[in-house]
Formats: C-alpha cells, structure tokens, sequence
C-alpha cells in the first residue's frame, strides 16, 4: 500500500475540483486513510459519493467526522452483500478439472480482498452495526467544542515536540519495574481470604512504616496505647473511624498494632491547628507526624550525551460515550496517535465498561469479550503504520475481566507474534520503567475515593495535593481502609502487589474529579481525566520525559520535561 500524504491527496481533490476548508482537513484525511486502509484516490471517491447525497456538502473538519462515521456503517451490509453474493454464484457453478478446492470464507479469514482490507480497519471494526441494534451516533459528543485545545501545561511545553525520537532506530526500553518474577502476571483465585489473614497485612503495614518513622524522627520507641502516661509520649497506629460512618473530627481513633498493645484510644483534635487524615492512615498521636516517601529510582546505567525525551500519550476509558456504543472517541484518539507519533501508549481502562448504558440495559447483541477483542484490535491495527509501543491496563470497571483489587493483567491470545512485539499487558495497579524512568499507574479512582473519606483543618485548599501527598508517604497505591464497597479487595496480594516499590518519577492516577498535574514531593502527578465524560468528550494526556543527571549542587533534577492534558 502506498504512503497517503497531503500532497497525495490535495491532488485527487484538485482532479473534482472540490474546495476545503484548511490544512487540518488533509491531516485529518490521511488519518482516515491509515486507519481505515484505503487510497488517497478511494478516500476522495468514497467523499465524491458521501458529498452528493448530502447535497454538495462543504469539506470541513467537522463533515469529516460524521462522513468517518456513516461511510463505515454503510460499507459493512454492502460488503456482507458482496461476500454472500459470491458465495452463491460458486454454490451454482462447477469448477474446472484440477483446480484447488475453495477455501473455506469465515469472518476470521475473509474470501474477498476488499472486505479483507476493510473489515479489519478500525472504524469497521468499532461500527456499532457490528455489535448494538442503535447505531445512531452521540449528538453531544459530535458537536463537542475545544478539540485539540490544551487544558492544562506543566514544565517547559513551548516549543516542545510532541513527537516521536527523530532516530526511529533507537528504540524504548519498556519493562515493569518489579520484573515478570514479581509482579502479577495472571489471574488468581480470590473470595475466600480469613479476616485473620487481613489483620496480619494491616499489622505488618503499620509496623513497616512505624520502623521508617521512628528512625527518620528519631524516635527512641513507641509507648504502648493502653498505659497511662503523665509525660509526653509517642504512639504509633492506624487512623479508624468510631462507627460505621463517615469520620469527623469527633469520630476519630487510633488503633495499634500487637506490639503498642493492640487497642483503639480516641484522638483529640481540638488543639491542633492543622491536620489531614483519612481511614487506614499509619501515623503518630498527638503530632500526628505522616509517613515519610520512599527514595526515587537511581540507574547504574550511564546516560548518554545524545539521549532523545520519550513522547508518552496517556489515555483512560470509558472510550464511547455514555448514549451511544459508537467508540468514535476511541477512533478519534487513535488519529491523535497517528498524527503525533508518540513512542508509549499507555491506554488505560474500561475498555468495555460495565456503567454504560446500554451495556446496562443489556442492549448488545456481541459478548463483552468479542467487544473488547474489537477495541484492542482496531488500536493494534490503528497504530501499525506508527510503530508506537502500546501499554494497557484493566480496569475495576472492565465487565469482562476479574473484578477483584490488584487486578490481574489482561490475556490476549489473539495477538500475531508481531503484534505482541509492540503490546505490554500490565496489572493495576503497577510500576513501570521506561528509558530509566519509572512511571506508577493505576486506574483505580482513589482520588475519588479518598476525597470522599479525607478530613482536614488549616491545610489549604489543594485537596488533590493533600491526598497525592498521602499516598506517597503512605507508600501504597491504595491507602484507603476499608477501602470503598465496589473495591473488591485481595490483602494477600494486595500486600504483594499494591505497595510502591520507590517513588515514582510520574504517576499517572486518573479520575473522575477534575484533570490536573502537578508536582507532590518531587513526583510529577498526572490526571490526564476521561476519554469521555458521560455523553460529551473529556481528555488524555501526554508527557514529555528524559533522563537526566542531578544538579551541580547534588540535587535531583525531575525526568519529566513537559506534560499537558488535552481536550479530545
């Protein structure tokens, strides 16, 4: 197939004479192009014949994307047509001596080339004739204003290239951090831990970070909670609520661990100017001291002089709006990527998610799993011609995958060995190193989460900042005990696998609260939000990120150069 360029294509239109509006009308065409696998001269014919029935409709951005998603629609019955068509005319004739048996037609392996090509191009795969009886697609998300608009900045960006490495040879080094051996690789037998089993973690938890806090406060030693004391002491335990409500400042008690004699002892706050806590927080009474991070991640392996950044694109699900199961979203970030060349995908759950509503209500007539197997397809297929390395990551909300906490990576046995070469598939939550950079990523909304459960007084406004803050000094991906009712928690591999090994350099926690990033003890926090929010578009995010020396004076210089969150 031949390279389509703007070129190519502003010369097909200039052969009908058609008009249009700008530059971006060629960029967005050969995205169309790529993605669903056809010609410059196709795509202008495919337009010709789109325009006329829409009474000479001018070419614009905003045609291109009802025209992406109507022609896809309309090919599939005509290719369905085409292959039946075939399939009668050879059931009625008679083949000539000696020639080869015809191969048998199935979706996987299709007789006629173009339903070939074309049947495999994203925007046929995700065509809701495929898999919803509505295929009418969503009002508000088609005329959604702000695309391309950057809806927040972080670092150095004028200027910046978001693009991939100039030199395409020299290729990411990807992994997770705690290597194959160590991390969760697979699904695991869950619904059946003892409440013992669970108190052994949390109590391994606080005497963890006790040992940390003690010798970062040098602190002789923690009194036990339950002997009274005339003097200043110092205890150690876990914040917990007096009942089954919401704490408060009221409500609030300690419980420590076997070693400070194993008791719940109320907290006073009355005296305090200003403190931050939440339900499973491990700190100190009276002062009230948090945890303290972990260190950062130091390379034996010498930089280079000549080292390019890492162009990462980072995008959460849901990746269709809510009204409708057209995944033009999806199809529209998948043109991002192709026009931006990143170098990492990090694609994020759900992927086929368990809150939309005709998922819901039951209106679909393909199993979860052939939708996901679509969506992950047309990104593989989608993303060839750009040769980015593509990383996903389930999600609680995913419907057809295990719904437990950590949760297990996903299994792609569909996937070609060249496929695979290029796919990462990781648990939540995890920790990855790219180029001598390490990345923590979770889909779980804890922000959401812990806003809900937090209590503050006389610390500011930045509650997202606060809770960041938590979570890297508490040293856990998810902090929060209990956790919420719809996380299924596993303490057994939670304690294994749901720890931060080292503070990251970028984490990347998205939620359903406001996008934002921002800079928490050193670490570059990133929530780039949701692909879509309800029936309208939301946003990904991209990072720009380097491995660097430290400062002349010793100090450590952040690897992440630029970030950005973008209205899709």
């Amino acid at each position: 197939m031949a390279l389509v360029t703007g070129e190519s294509l502003k010369a097909e239109l200039g052969t009908f004479d058609i008009p249009y509006q700008d530059d971006s009308v060629l960029d967005k065409m050969v995205a169309q192009c790529i993605c669903n696998r056809i010609q410059a001269v196709e795509m202008v014919h495919e337009w010709v014949a789109y325009s006329t029935t829409k009474n000479g409709v001018l070419l614009t951005t905003d045609t291109l994307d009802h025209f992406d998603h109507e022609v896809p629609a309309l090919l599939i019955p005509l290719i369905e047509a085409e292959e039946e068509e075939e399939n009668l005319l050879d059931a009625y004739s008679t083949p000539a001596k000696g020639s080869q048996k015809r191969a048998l037609t199935t979706p996987e392996h299709p007789h006629s080339k173009r339903s070939a090509a074309l049947l495999s191009s994203p925007g046929l795969l995700l065509s809701p004739a495929r898999f919803s009886p509505s295929t009418t697609p969503s009002q508000k998300y088609s005329q959604r204003g702000g695309k391309g608009e950057v809806a927040v900045s972080f670092g150095v960006v004028q200027g910046t290239r978001w693009a991939s490495r100039k030199n395409l040879g020299a290729g990411v080094q990807l992994q997770l951090l705690e290597g194959p051996e160590d991390s969760l690789g697979c699904s695991y037998k869950y619904m059946f831990q003892r409440l013992r089993d669970v108190r052994n973690v949390l109590t391994e938890k606080i005497e963890e970070l006790g040992d940390d806090l003690r010798n970062h406060f040098n602190i002789e030693e923690f009194a036990p909670v339950s002997l009274p004391a005339q003097d200043s002491i110092t205890v150690l335990g876990q914040v917990c609520c007096d009942s089954n409500g919401k704490l408060n400042a009221h409500s609030v008690l300690l419980e420590a661990g076997p070693e400070q004699g194993g008791q719940l002892v109320p907290v006073d706050l009355s005296e305090l100017k200003e403190y931050s806590l939440f339900p499973g927080q491990v700190s100190r009474r009276k002062l009230l001291l948090v945890g303290v991070p972990l260190p950062f991640y130091s390379s034996e392996v010498r930089m280079e002089m000549d080292e390019e950044p890492v162009n990462i694109l980072v995008a959460c699900g849901p990746y269709a709006p809510s009204d409708s199961l057209t995944f033009d979203p999806l199809l529209d970030l998948i043109n991002v990527i192709v026009k931006d060349h990143p170098d990492v995908c990090l694609l994020l759950g759900p992927f086929v998610d368990s809150k939309h509503e005709q998922i819901e209500k039951a209106q679909v007539t393909e199993t979860f799993e052939d939708i996901f197997s679509r969506c992950i397809k047309s990104i593989v297929d989608g993303t060839k011609s750009v040769g980015c390395h593509l990383v996903f990551v389930p999600s609680q909300r995913d419907i057809h995958h295990h719904f437990i906490y950590p949760q297990p990576p996903f299994t792609l046995p569909s996937l070609s060995k060249d496929q695979a070469q290029r796919v990462t598939l990781v648990p939540d939550p995890c920790t990855l190193l790219i180029d001598g950079v390490t990345l923590g990523l979770t889909s779980t909304d804890i922000l959401f989460h812990m806003s809900a459960e937090e209590i503050s007084c006389g610390t500011g406004s930045d509650r997202f900042s606060r809770i960041l803050k938590h979570m890297l000094t508490q040293r856990s991906y998810y902090p929060l005990y209990p956790p919420v009712e719809e996380v299924n928690m596993d303490y057994e591999k939670f304690q294994s696998f749901a720890q931060m090994p080292l503070t990251p350099d970028v984490l990347v926690i998205p939620s359903e609260l406001r996008y934002f990033v921002k800079d928490v003890v050193g670490c570059v926090c990133v929530n780039p939000g949701r692909l879509t929010k309800g029936q309208v578009g939301g946003t990904y995010g991209r990072l720009l990120i380097q491995r660097r020396a430290g400062a002349e004076d010793g100090s450590r210089v952040s690897p992440c150069l630029a970030a950005q969150v973008v209205k899709i």
